[in-house]
């Protein structure tokens, strides 16, 4: 999900422009966004090959959840192989979800135990290298803000 579901329609315009000029600097996570408002065309016609596009991008700059969603793509169109190399790279990153995938995507052999296995070790590395006082202190600050905004504005901000 994208932050245009977070912002008053009025601001979804300035928001797709705000993205687009980070995406063209190269930032991962605007290709990412971008990618969100031409999947679900608020503020855009939707446009699978512009999504396909900005998903890519965002893959290529590291976005963990792009791969995922690239992953997915990859399985809905059989090409499996693929999407094994996107989930393994995104469990990598420390993407629990893409774990979760290729659990059953071993258990479905289409993961080796091998590959399973380090992709279970690089993923315990990616999470235990985000951990700090400081990160758990902005988590919970962050947390406060998501409830005073549901609070306040009831989720359409």
């Amino acid at each position: 999900m994208g932050t245009e579901h977070f912002v008053k329609e009025d601001y979804v315009g300035a928001l797709f422009e705000y993205w687009t000029k980070a995406a063209e600097s190269g930032d991962a996570l605007a290709h990412y966004e971008l990618s969100c408002f031409h999947q679900n065309g608020k503020g855009v016609e939707k446009n699978e090959k512009k999504r396909l596009y900005h998903l890519v991008e965002a893959a290529i700059g590291g976005h963990p959840g792009a791969r995922f969603q690239l992953a997915g793509y990859e399985g809905k169109n059989s090409r499996f192989d693929r999407m094994v190399k996107h989930f393994i790279i995104a469990a990598n990153l420390g993407h629990d979800g893409s774990i979760q995938m290729l659990k059953g995507c071993y258990k479905h052999g289409l993961v080796s135990k091998e590959d399973f296995a380090a992709a279970l070790r690089a993923h315990q590395a990616a999470v235990d290298a985000t951990k700090s006082p400081q990160r758990d202190v902005a988590e919970a600050f962050a947390e406060k803000f998501r409830s005073y905004q549901q609070q306040t504005f009831g989720g359409n901000t």
